[in-house]
């Protein structure tokens, strides 16, 4: 398959895909590498489509998903606090898309998330805990920012609500 079509598959396979695809399922259906699938998804971003890369895999960012309103929330907490904080913001309705931290030498760093649901929340944390890496917010003695969708002004009110009664809200 010519890199053209394989694009084209790519890009039908995530219109329809209800979660995130990773670029070694699409590498092993190809029969191509997993870097191969990275530079096809380069291009296909170039070309205008709005793919999103979790550390689940690909998805394509539809219409229907940018609904409600989107605002940045300043935290600051322990690793070990990660996990109460992204089921406390899933939990009251929010969907965090990302991390930004502010890195000295970089500037600012944004990890993507896409978390949406519970069971999303509890992907993320076996993946962290099965990797020797570290969080983002681990660059900045816990501070950093969620980029987050919520149905509402009053949902985003409940969830700060939430983290700041879990002292995971960062107060300055």
């Amino acid at each position: 398959m010519d890199g053209v079509k394989r694009r084209e598959a790519i890009l039908l396979e995530l219109e329809s895909a209800e979660k995130p695809v990773s670029a070694s399922r699409f590498a092993k259906e190809f029969k191509v590498s997993r870097q191969i699938v990275v530079g096809d998804v380069a291009l296909l971003r170039a070309a205008g489509h709005d793919i999103i890369a979790t550390a689940r895999g690909y998805l394509l960012e539809k219409e229907e998903n940018k609904q409600g309103i989107i605002r940045k929330i300043a935290c600051q907490h322990s690793p070990e606090q990660t996990e109460e904080e992204l089921r406390t913001i899933v939990f009251l309705g929010g969907e965090l898309l990302d991390v930004v931290v502010e890195h000295p030498i970089y500037g600012e760093l944004t990890g993507g998330l896409h978390i949406r649901t519970e069971k999303e929340v509890k992907a993320f944390i076996k993946a962290y805990q099965k990797s020797s890496a570290s969080l983002l917010s681990e660059l900045t003695g816990g501070i950093h920012l969620h980029t987050i969708r919520c149905e509402s002004e009053d949902a985003l009110s409940r969830i700060k609500e939430g983290l700041a009664e879990k002292g995971i809200l960062y107060q300055g």
